[in-house]
């Protein structure tokens, strides 16, 4: 799992009928985007650090690192 700042976490719930939870991460702690994570819980502001486990995963917000400005690689298909 690779994130960069900006990309959303979101961890499904392991219960039926339990809403999952997500948040944006602000900050990293490993240059390669490696987890853990600084993240900004969506439904209470508060930022934690996460660990995430296998049942998070990261939605890419846009990032593309070396992409041209425009064209058919601008935008992330994630």
């Amino acid at each position: 799992m690779r994130a960069h700042v900006g990309d959303v976490l979101v961890v499904e719930s392991p219960t039926t009928g339990v809403t999952k939870r997500d948040g944006e991460i602000v900050g990293l702690h490993h240059e390669d985007g490696t987890p853990p994570y600084d993240v900004r819980w969506s439904d209470t502001q508060h930022v934690t650090l996460v660990f995430p486990g296998p049942d998070a995963h990261v939605r890419h917000i846009g990032h593309r690192t070396g992409a041209p400005a425009a064209g058919p690689d601008a935008t992330d298909a994630a």
